[in-house]
């Protein structure tokens, strides 16, 4: 074996977060223009010039999705098993809301009736907004814990219901992940567009960071004086077997704080995310487009890495009985299973990445009114 079974479960807990930012940098653009698209546009061209600017790379960008959610199925079985029966309702709202991109893409240009085309535009706008905010609010629930628990045959059994998930604190969370995915949509289109699109475009960048910043710093406040967090209590075997029942968890104040005290180089991640946040609105307004789309990448790359890190090593904690919470040490596959899955990331991983920069190449360049205007394969 390459690497010891602790070993391989802290690397897996990391490629599952990478997998997650991953998702949420590249397909979360696409969420943003979509939602960008009724905000601001003023004509049907404009509209057009937006759902093209993202209509040959959103089906390439939801391979982070599909690879997230295989690696929870293989690598985390009882996550899998836990969120996605727990979360049904939700999930199956998230997958609706996103069935309607491609139909709203494919059908919204085949006729020129305005009350047509008006329709699949807001089809594209709840494609976008109804999965950013459900993330939201499933991430805000986790950081609160989850209603649920295993029997003794290790079957989870989820206690709560989809309206219990809409909590202030959870909604907060919704609210947020809605403006980040914004600002990322509206720095995208400061890449793809012309003024005064590209004008407007910049605006949002502004209004999304700023909005996106005042409910990060208050989510933190929250975090840190109104929620509960969890800790282990004893000793763990971080080589044992994957069994959530053989500890003991407590939840106590303050708990999601501790890493940050144990291990001050995990500061960076909050402030990566406001530091993202802040350089994308000056870059925004410094016309600096393709800076400030990665600035703002490196926002959401350290608000997601600040969830992560506050909760190490909790991945799913329960809220009514806390000796059953999922964390790194005990959800994950075998060690062989990990191990092989590794391999084939290794050579796979490198494969996306190559293919998805080689397509973002021969596409570069802003989308006009030209490009879009009497275009046969245009959307």
């Amino acid at each position: 074996m390459l690497f010891d079974y602790e070993t391989l479960r802290v690397i897996w807990w990391l490629l599952l977060g990478v997998l997650l930012i991953g998702f949420a940098v590249m397909d979360g653009f696409d969420m943003g223009v979509a939602m960008l698209l009724q905000l601001m546009t003023e004509s049907d061209t404009e509209r057009r010039i937006l759902i093209n600017s993202v209509g040959p790379v959103w089906e390439g960008n939801q391979v982070w999705f599909i690879l997230g959610g295989g690696a929870i199925f293989a690598a985390w079985p009882p996550l899998y098993a836990t969120a996605f029966s727990g979360f049904y309702i939700a999930m199956f709202l998230i997958l609706a809301a996103l069935i309607l991109r491609p139909v709203g893409f494919k059908f919204r240009s085949k006729l020129e009736e305005p009350r047509w085309r008006a329709t699949w535009d807001w089809a594209l706008f709840i494609g976008g907004a109804v999965p950013a905010l459900i993330f939201g609010v499933a991430v805000g629930n986790v950081l609160q814990g989850v209603p649920f628990h295993f029997n003794e045959d290790l079957l989870p059994v989820y206690e709560g219901g989809f309206f219990g998930l809409l909590n202030p604190f959870a909604l907060l969370c919704g609210l947020l992940s809605v403006s980040l995915l914004l600002t990322q949509g509206a720095a995208y289109l400061a890449i793809k567009t012309e003024a005064p699109l590209r004008d407007r475009a910049a605006r949002w960048v502004l209004r999304g960071g700023a909005v996106s910043t005042l409910l990060f710093a208050l989510g933190g406040v929250w975090l840190a004086l109104g929620i509960a967090g969890y800790a282990i209590s004893g000793e763990i075997d971080v080589n044992g077997p994957s069994n959530p029942l053989v500890k003991q968890v407590v939840q106590e104040d303050g708990a999601w704080l501790r890493n940050y005290g144990a291990q001050p180089w995990t500061l960076l991640a909050p402030l990566l995310g406001f530091a993202g946040l802040l350089g994308a609105m000056v870059l925004a307004l410094l016309r600096r487009p393709m800076s400030a789309f990665i600035a703002s990448s490196v926002a959401i790359f350290g608000v997601i890495s600040t969830v992560g890190l506050s909760m190490f090593p909790f991945i799913l904690p329960s809220s009514t009985e806390p000796g059953s919470s999922i964390t790194v040490w005990d959800g994950s596959s075998s060690h062989l299973t990990l191990q092989v899955m590794l391999i084939a990331t290794a050579i796979f991983m490198p494969i996306v990445i190559a293919y998805t920069s080689w397509v973002f190449r021969v596409l570069r360049g802003p989308v006009t009114e030209e490009s879009v205007s009497g275009n046969d394969q245009a959307y």
